[in-house]
């Protein structure tokens, strides 16, 4: 924010010849002088803040609190801290990317400077004290060679003209120079550009209607410090879960075109993976609905070699890493349930169901696979763990030993009882193993296929159970037995957060001393 205001200096020449400015560090001596202008400046803007907002600013970031005195009196003032942008993005609120004003999200690995707050007192805007406030935030950007410099800035003229104007209407007419706004009028001046309108960033700013304008100034002396160019780590994985409708289909061309469908959908949205349920090509057996219900998996097994191929050209050309659900794979030594990982580089990988339902082994004669993996992605480490696999704790637990973030579960439940064994064990590995966990499954009937003919789901994404995640570890989560999709954006680095000062560790406390879960298989 800033309230440097565009007016001509006040007072006399010798007035102005008596001052002696001298720019520094704030410190917390300066708050009561701080407290002072933030009342005059912001009193239609929610006031001034506290002294213990000031302190953890200055724990945090001391570097980047700078102040103007003017004869040893505090008479202007620029905020800031450190992000790493990626995660915050462009609809973030002022809370949320100051951590509540106390800079608790101040990153010192970050990579873009996020001005918080400029203000001037009253008697002393004129003197073109702001400007010498962004010119000190600029030079601090360039010296810790971060890439740019981005705020929400208010845009106090607003109020009077917002039942002519939109938000927006009203930007262009400042950027044409048609109105002059006391502060985006200045930002713009200064080098910054806007980005867009920003809705409820600062709900108790009056003046502004609660709007603001997303504003960047580009270091152009910034170096990146990464010499990978292309592929990084990620920090934010996007992820889109299909609650997927089964309903009767007339061919092999019919299901391929429901399912690019929702993959176009999903990476429409930029996202990193899209996970489909369990048996989603179900519907294909009512082709085979006169045989018996082993006879008709059979067939459905047939098509399932073409599904995947079809999924990895999907995977290619929509540029987004599929979960293909599972699918029966009829193989020499017998009939395995089977989840694809088609990769977007265009490779695909494999992982079986090791542990078979009642209902799989004796309607279908299924059997169970004996190997578990680890998959390495563009997004960082998964795992896949199909339906019935996530009530056995000891997979995901050996999954979180080799180092995933994320464990994606399609699944397939008749009724809501099944569902919430599934549910309710998925939610316990996020939170044992400290990963994100993402399940989907499938509604709707198929009257025409034995052992699929009814659906009951509510897909949804866990998270463990901190401070830093969803009060009810659940980040998101479908409406119940409708076809739909969820799109959420998964932190990463909250898990490293929490996996070393958590409120609770359950990776970094278990007792090795006393037991632990090893793989026997070789």
């Amino acid at each position: 924010m800033s309230k440097e205001k565009a007016k001509s200096p006040r007072g006399k020449k010798e007035q102005i010849e008596q001052h002696r400015l001298h720019l520094r560090n704030i410190t917390l001596d300066d708050f009561e002088q701080i407290k002072e202008i933030m009342e005059l400046v912001y009193s239609n803007a929610g006031g001034a803040w506290t002294k213990t907002e000031l302190k953890s600013m200055l724990k945090h970031f001391p570097e980047g609190q700078i102040g103007i005195e003017d004869n040893g009196k505090l008479v202007a003032a620029a905020f800031s801290l450190i992000v790493d942008y990626a995660k915050y993005g462009d609809n973030h609120t002022y809370k949320q990317i100051t951590g509540n004003g106390m800079l608790t999200t101040h990153d010192p690995d970050g990579d873009t400077l996020y001005g918080i707050d400029v203000f001037v007192h009253p008697e002393y805007q004129g003197l073109r004290l702001g400007r010498r406030l962004y010119d000190a935030r600029k030079e601090l950007c360039e010296k810790l060679n971060l890439r740019a410099i981005i705020a929400g800035g208010r845009i106090p003229g607003y109020k009077k003209i917002s039942k002519k104007l939109s938000p927006k209407e009203y930007i262009d007419k400042v950027k044409n120079k048609e109105i002059v706004d006391p502060i985006l009028t200045f930002q713009m001046a200064n080098d910054f550009h806007v980005r867009k309108v920003m809705v409820n960033y600062l709900p108790d700013d009056i003046d502004s209607k609660s709007y603001a304008t997303l504003l960047e100034w580009i270091n152009v002396y910034y170096e990146p410090t990464d010499n990978k160019l292309f592929g990084g780590q990620k920090s934010i994985v996007r992820v889109g879960v299909v609650q997927w409708m089964m309903r009767p289909l007339k061919d092999f061309n019919d299901l391929m075109q429901n399912m690019e469908f929702f993959v176009d959908t999903v990476s429409g949205y930029k996202a990193d993976f899209v996970i489909f349920p369990e048996f989603f090509n179900a519907p294909l057996m009512a082709q085979a609905n006169k045989d018996s219900a082993a006879d008709a998996v059979r067939v459905l097994a047939g098509y399932t070699e073409a599904v995947r191929d079809k999924l990895v050209s999907f995977a290619l050309s929509y540029n987004i890493n599929i979960i293909a659900g599972s699918m029966p794979l009829l193989q020499e030594d017998g009939l395995y349930n089977v989840s694809y990982l088609c990769k977007r580089d265009g490779t695909w990988d494999v992982q079986y169901k090791l542990h078979v339902t009642p209902d799989e082994a004796s309607y279908w004669g299924m059997k169970g696979g004996n190997e578990l993996k680890v998959f390495e992605t563009d997004a960082g480490k998964v795992g896949i763990l199909i339906c019935y696999d996530v009530e056995f704790p000891e997979l995901s637990r050996i999954l979180a030993e080799e180092g995933i973030n994320i464990l994606f579960v399609p699944f397939w439940t008749d009724t809501k009882n099944s569902f919430l064994r599934v549910s309710r064990c998925a939610q316990a590995r996020a939170i044992e193993n400290e990963c994100y966990v993402a399940i989907s499954g499938s509604v709707g009937n198929l009257p025409g296929v034995e052992n699929m003919d009814i659906q009951y789901a509510q897909s949804a994404v866990f998270s463990p159970s901190d401070f830093s995640f969803p009060h009810d570890a659940i980040i998101a989560e479908a409406t119940t037995n409708s076809e739909t999709t969820l799109v959420v954006d998964l932190d990463t680095d909250l898990l490293k957060k929490i996996r070393t000062s958590g409120t609770v560790r359950n990776l970094q406390n278990r007792r090795s001393d006393l037991y632990k879960v090893s793989w026997l298989k070789k």
